[in-house]
């Protein structure tokens, strides 16, 4: 082999931690439940299966590079312009290309503490900085980020419900944040648990009417069940749709992915279904944790499809502990320590069965240990 120098990455490159997703499978046992990646437990409208099928004699043609009909669904839906969609490769594509389109080199990426893990992958990969303001019990502390922006800050990334953590803000103080805001900052908001929402809600297109610098992103993965397919979309005003459809992938949306995500669109009862269920359970999984409160576990208040439990620091009933014993029941959940979360385990809402059997699985792991 040649002793000539071999190419070498990018120290910025080399800073980032490649993106986890949750464990999917336990080797050769069976899976009870997989609560790891907050999926749809119905899965797909069988309406959008149907047209995803219907599409894929064409596979060997390329589909629609610009998601024609796919925009033009969404913009009937929500009552905003289609020219002023873009659709990517779920919405971390779109992620990436807000990062890749406004940030680069000297310039900083502001984000929550414990806010998507993607943001801090996309800033780093354009040689941004990623900055992180500290939030209060898990939530976005609105004055501290704004305590964060330098001259350097050219965007500013809000998961609303956030991910990991489920916590929300309410629609005012999404407001005064960007209110807040340098004119020439990207204030990219993340409402892709935006169905799971309740009460007062800003999901970032009356923003997006209001001013130039408001991208709001949204996906197809959570309640329409398409995480398989990777359909995202954005919002934003012309200029700013523009800058990302230079650096977005060709062809980046599949025929399939386009198909099932306007049938899935239009299929209103599923995902009211899915909406009801979610909420329902949610409620309930939080509540039987917060029953467990004596043994030191705390339910964070989820506006998400999963709610994040929180585990004492130290002690036998430690999070580690808790997911080794969820493993064990065949139950797979969301063990946070690689996102710097120790102390934390997320549980996606299932099916009534498998939420129940999460619910279970812990009270037997506090009975074991307490009793």
């Amino acid at each position: 082999m040649s002793s000539a120098p071999a190419p070498v990455m990018k120290p910025y490159v080399e800073a980032i931690h490649a993106y986890v997703p949750g464990k999917a499978s336990l080797d050769a046992r069976p899976v009870v439940a997989k609560l790891s990646s907050n999926e749809n437990p119905f899965g797909p409208s069988p309406k959008a299966v149907a047209a995803m099928t219907a599409v894929l004699g064409a596979s060997h043609l390329y589909p629609d590079p610009a998601s024609t009909a796919l925009r033009e669904a969404l913009a009937a839906r929500h009552g905003i312009e289609a020219a002023q969609i873009i659709c990517g490769t779920g919405s971390d594509e779109l992620i990436h290309l807000v990062a890749g389109a406004f940030a680069g080199p000297g310039d900083e990426v502001l984000y929550v503490r414990y806010g998507f893990a993607v943001y801090d992958i996309a800033a780093r990969r354009v040689g941004a900085v990623p900055v992180v303001a500290p939030d209060v019990d898990y939530t976005c502390d609105v004055d501290a980020v704004l305590a964060a922006v330098t001259e350097r800050t050219k965007v500013v990334f809000l998961a609303n419900p956030n991910n990991p953590t489920g916590t929300l803000i309410s629609a005012a103080e999404v407001r005064r944040l960007h209110a807040g805001l340098p004119a020439d900052c990207v204030f990219a908001l993340d409402a892709a648990y935006a169905e799971f929402a309740e009460g007062e809600y800003e999901d970032g297109l009356a923003l997006v009417k209001a001013f130039p610098n408001v991208v709001a992103l949204r996906t197809f993965s959570k309640i329409y069940g398409l995480a398989a397919q990777r359909v995202g979309w954005a919002y934003a005003a012309p200029a700013l749709i523009d800058a990302m459809h230079r650096i977005r992938a060709p062809f980046n949306v599949p025929a399939t992915g386009q198909a099932g995500a306007i049938a899935a669109l239009a299929d209103v009862d599923w995902v009211e279904k899915t909406r009801a269920h979610t909420i329902a359970w949610r409620e309930w999984l939080a509540g039987e944790v917060e029953a467990l409160g004596n043994a030191g576990l705390r339910a964070i208040p989820s506006a998400a499809n999963f709610v994040l439990v929180e585990f004492a620091e130290d002690g036998p009933l430690t999070a580690a502990a808790a997911n080794a014993a969820l493993l064990e029941d065949g139950i797979i959940a969301r063990y946070l320590a690689v996102q710097a979360m120790p102390r934390c385990i997320r549980i996606s809402v299932g099916t009534e069965g498998e939420t129940r059997a999460a619910a279970e699985s812990l009270r037997r792991f506090v009975g074991g240990v307490a009793g």
